[in-house]
């Protein structure tokens, strides 16, 4: 039986050398190389979505990966495949780093120069490792994305546009639907998630930021249960001490969260700092939110062009929400698409403040009225991203539990429903 082995390889000699010995190697398959992080990801995300069968069994990754650091790669790797073994190549093959390597995640460990006989035997070690797990997983089985659930980012074009009222309602919607959702203010210096829930907090995402290691239990102390249901972990009460969540710590907690809850939704506000954009390049969907206006949509295109430049996002791995949306103005979602390079999301968000004047004045978003074509705007956009579960047929009712509001995945303009 071949052994598939994926090399991701940022370095274009590295690419040939190592090719060039993987492919010597009795059984192998060698696939073709991956140059970044953000490709490998992407790679086995798109190979689990077809069939655990489709997955490398070896992820050869060299140390010069980037632009996320090799072990917060294999971490990340073996969080969210976890069927599949990775060997790291390094020029340090120190017992500290051996151990970090473990630590992180990786099966394996080989020292450049490569020899053939080491890589062998770490490659066909890894390999053996990775079928037996897939025995237990069971080859028929459902496919394995990863551990855990859906990561979905919310980001501003600008401040002021609603991305944290766009993050709040999916995740309410992902909630009531029966998903087990957590919240995440990842604006660390000007988050107001708690504001728009009327939340007293203790704990926030700084207590976790320097814990290598995120326990079940460490992290539900950091969460804190809303009366809605959600998990919500809160940005900083004192701004400046934002700076303490850095892109390392951000991967640690995302990946926590995607372990523990079917839907971890993160608002990363509208200025780009490393925690925001280690969550923007993890995610499994990108939102970045706009209105339909001159200033909104140049900083949409703004920040795309940035997302792309430092290799956190591709164009059109990003999609636009356009909120505050009338048929009247001149900018319409279509001429967004193509100012942008984006996908633009098929559901826009009507322009009535009036309907959240009241719950935003008081801090009680979560208790908007079903009847509020806003509302039920962003919970057809949850339902549009697959955020939220299909009730059951049969159901008594029609409707899932927890806010009358959920009959607003489907119900019409016209009242009906």
């Amino acid at each position: 039986m071949s052994t598939r082995i994926l090399p991701a390889v940022g370095d274009a000699d590295a690419v040939r050398s190592l090719t060039t010995l993987i492919g010597q190697l009795p059984d192998a398959e060698p696939l073709a190389p991956v140059t970044d992080s953000t490709q490998l990801v992407d790679t086995l995300s798109r190979l689990a979505a077809e069939s655990l069968d489709e997955l490398p069994e070896v992820v050869v990754v060299h140390e010069r990966i980037g632009p996320v650091p090799a072990l917060e790669l294999i971490r990340e790797v073996a969080l969210r495949f976890p069927a599949v073994g990775v060997v790291l190549v390094t020029s340090d093959a120190s017992p500290g780093l051996f151990q970090a390597a473990m630590d992180h995640g990786a099966r394996g460990l080989a020292a450049l120069p490569l020899s053939y006989e080491e890589l062998a035997s770490r490659v066909q070690a890894v390999a053996q490792w990775s079928a037996g797990v897939r025995r237990h997983l069971g080859a028929g089985g459902d496919p394995v994305p990863g551990a855990g659930g859906t990561v979905v980012t919310v980001s501003g074009a600008k401040g002021g546009v609603g991305a944290t009222l766009t993050a709040v309602q999916l995740a309410l919607a992902a909630q009531t639907s029966g998903r087990a959702t957590a919240l995440v203010d990842m604006d660390l210096q000007t988050g107001d998630v708690a504001s728009y829930l009327d939340v007293q907090f203790r704990r926030s995402v700084v207590d976790l930021a320097a814990i290598n290691d995120i326990s079940p239990r460490v992290l539900a102390d950091a969460v804190f249960r809303h009366d809605s249901g959600l998990a919500l972990l809160l940005a900083p009460a004192e701004g400046e001490r934002g700076e303490e969540v850095t892109d390392r710590a951000a991967r640690h907690i995302v990946g926590a969260l995607r372990s523990r809850y079917e839907v971890v939704v993160v608002d990363c506000g509208a200025q780009l700092g490393g925690a925001g954009a280690a969550a923007v390049e993890m995610a499994d969907r990108a939102l970045l939110v706009t209105t339909p206006d001159v200033i909104a949509v140049r900083g949409a295109k703004r920040t795309v062009r940035m997302w792309d430049r430092l290799q956190i996002r591709k164009a059109e791995e990003t999609t636009v929400v356009v909120n505050r949306h009338t048929r009247s103005t001149e900018i319409q979602p279509p001429l967004i698409a193509r100012i942008t390079g984006t996908a633009v999301a098929a559901t826009t968000v009507p322009a009535h403040f009036k309907e959240l004047q009241g719950v935003v004045d008081a801090g009680r978003v979560h208790e908007l009225e079903a009847k509020s074509t806003v509302k039920q705007a962003m919970w057809a956009l949850a339902g549009e991203l697959s955020l939220v579960r299909a009730p059951q047929t049969g159901h008594k009712g029609g409707r899932p539990r927890g806010d009358r509001g959920a009959a607003g995945f489907r119900r019409r303009r016209d009242g009906t429903g």
